[in-house]
Order: structure tokens, then sequence, then C-alpha cells
């Protein structure tokens, strides 16, 4: 199968991310085309350190490259202050220097905290994705959002730091666990919701066979990526358009929030809820027809995500509570809520325009 290549056209920040398989085993090959046989130190995690930490540091040891690694703990809640400095603190100690490279082996959670040490390191050092979760490949990794979660909230602390490059290795999702390609095909099909309907429907077509055909996958990869990428080039830093790839995110971050960023609820899962939950109120707003929530909710059902709040494990803090953890939210202008809501599927916009009342019917019912 042949490699893609989806360019980011940001100027002076521009970068390819490459999509195809075989592509751990020639990162060596992209690096010393990128950059030459430059000092390189790999951030990673305990679980991605043990499945493809050895192929990579083989790929970078055929050009002569030695990559020390520091592998942090799995899980969300690697995205704090703490492992932040430790990565900081590690990477000083490596001697990385500006024109040196970062790379970010692993999925959502390494990439943001690697790519936020990475923009304060010495202000500001390259770095490289190699994203091996399916919700990174398709989303966290390309944009240059980088940065950690606090209580208050998730993604509160970071900045935009663009990658050099980002590898992604359609062969890496095969050693994900079920559910978490399940996750990462939340974000997948969030593409199609927001903004290509054509798109959501050849998910459905399509989609169940994702895990088993590599050359689905890195279609539904391509598309995801090459979507993301035209949205970034015309609003890198999220002043307008970009605001519409939070479709779910709203709802999800708090809901992510409540159970603690816990196995309870993965991103992904998130942001499956989150999608259902826009398109209800949207639907209660007279902006969509009632027939696409249930379209939407149906799909993620086939897929094995929740759709509902009902459908989290546990208890949850009440409507009130998850209303103010949505205020928290980065969208919220002069202290009012935004949403990223749809006039049907593939016609997502933001709006503030949202009554509480219908809010609370909303959260109340998918419980």
């Amino acid at each position: 199968m042949s490699i893609d290549t989806v360019h980011v056209d940001l100027g002076a920040r521009s970068y390819d991310v490459r999509i195809g398989q075989g592509l751990l085993a020639r990162a060596g090959d992209e690096i010393v085309a990128l950059a030459g046989k430059r000092r390189v130190a790999i951030l990673t995690d305990e679980t991605v350190a043990g499945l493809h930490l050895p192929a990579l540091r083989e790929a970078l040891a055929r050009h002569g490259i030695a990559a020390p690694a520091l592998a942090l703990p799995a899980g969300e809640a690697t995205k704090s202050w703490a492992e932040l400095g430790r990565a900081v603190e590690w990477l000083l100690a490596q001697k990385v220097e500006r024109k040196d490279l970062v790379i970010a082996l692993g999925g959502g959670v390494i990439g943001d905290l690697a790519g936020f040490a990475a923009a304060i390191l010495r202000r500001g050092v390259r770095f490289v994705q190699i994203p091996t979760t399916l919700l990174a490949q398709v989303d966290s990794s390309v944009g240059g959002k980088t940065g950690i979660n606090s209580p208050q909230g998730k993604n509160l602390i970071g900045a935009f730091h663009q990658p050099a490059l980002v590898l992604a290795d359609i062969d890496v999702l095969g050693t994900l666990a079920p559910r978490d390609f399940r996750a990462g095909y939340g974000e997948v099909a969030k593409y199609g919701l927001l903004g290509d309907e054509d798109f959501f429907g050849w998910l459905e077509a399509n989609a169940t066979a994702l895990a088993r055909d590599p050359a689905l996958r890195q279609r539904a990869v391509r598309h995801s990526v090459a979507m993301k990428a035209g949205i970034v080039q015309r609003d890198e830093t999220e002043q307008g358009e970009r605001a519409l790839l939070n479709l779910g995110h709203t709802f999800g971050h708090a809901l992510e929030s409540a159970t603690g960023y816990s196995d309870r609820l993965l991103h992904g899962e998130g942001v499956a809820i989150g999608c259902t939950l826009a398109f209800e109120l949207s639907a209660r707003m007279g902006l969509c027809s009632q027939e696409a929530p249930s379209r939407v909710a149906a799909h993620f059902a086939a897929m094995g995500l929740p759709a509902r709040i009902r459908d989290i494990p546990g208890e949850l803090p009440d409507d009130e509570a998850l209303i103010a953890l949505m205020a928290q939210d980065k969208k919220v202008q002069n202290g009012k809520l935004r949403f990223v809501l749809a006039r049907g599927i593939g016609q997502a916009f933001v709006t503030d325009a949202v009554q509480p009342t219908l809010l609370r019917q909303v959260l109340a019912d998918s419980r």
C-alpha cells in the first residue's frame, strides 16, 4: 500500500503528515531527511514503550542515531504539572538543543505533553509526532495544540506548537485494545458529523470493518487528517472555524472531568456522547431534524461506543455540576457557554444562543 502525504500549509511552520503502513520501520529515513543526524530524545509511555520503542530505536540506529527515551505512566492522569516537569528536566539532562528533535511516541496524552514540553524547552525546540492510537492519528497529532490538564478542566494549560513532521503508521493500530480503537473512532466520526455528510455515510457503510482492514483504516485516517489540515490552515489558533473541531467536546470534556480522567470514560467515548448530546440539543432547538440525533446515536451504538450519559458506569455529579464544569470550556467568551451545534449532519456551527432550560432537559434525558 502506498504512503499518503497530507501537507499542512502554515508558511514557516508547514509540515507533512505521512500516513501508511510500515512508517515506524522507516522513521529513521524520514527523520534524517527532515533534520539530518541531530540529537533525538523520545518521550513515550510505559505501555507503548513495550510495544513500539524497540522498532523505533532500531530504525534510528540504522542511521547512527542513538535515541534515549523516557517512558511516563500510561493514562490521562499523566497530562499533569508533575509529569510535564519530569519530562522537561529529563530533556534538559539529555542536553536537547533548539535544532534537535523531541519525538512523541504514543497516543494523545504523550503527544500533547511532549509537544508542550518541546514548546517551553529553551523557548521552543522541534518535535515529531509518531501517533500510535487512532485518536492521535486523526486528531491530536495534527494542528499543534499541546498541553496538560488542570483540576479545573481538560487542556486548560498549553500552547500552540506545530510539529515538524507527523508519521502515522497504520500498522501500529493493530496493537490497540478493541476499546481504545473504538474510542479513537469517536474522533473519526466527528469529522463527518461536523463538515462532511458523505464521509459520515461512508463510515456508516464501512466503519465496522476498519479494525480488520488496513486499506479502509488508511482511507479514514487520510480523510480525517485532510479535513483537519484544511481547517487548521484557515484558523491555526482557533479564532473562529477551528472551534468546529470541538464538536461534542464541551459535553465530553465535562464528563471526562467528572469521571476524574479515569478509564471509566476514555476521551473518544466522551466525544461520542458529546456529539449525540450536541445533535439532541440542536434538534430540540429546531435547528436540525429529529431523525439526526437518532442516526448519530444509532451509529455510535453500532460501533460499540456509548451514546448517552447513562452509558457511563458509576455515579456522576448532577446536571448543575456538569454545567459548571462546562463553564471551564476554552470556548467560553465573556462568561457565556458556547456550543458546537448542527443544522444537520455535516453542518456544524458555533453559538452561544442556548437556552439553559433546554440544556438541562437534554442532560436529564440522557441519564
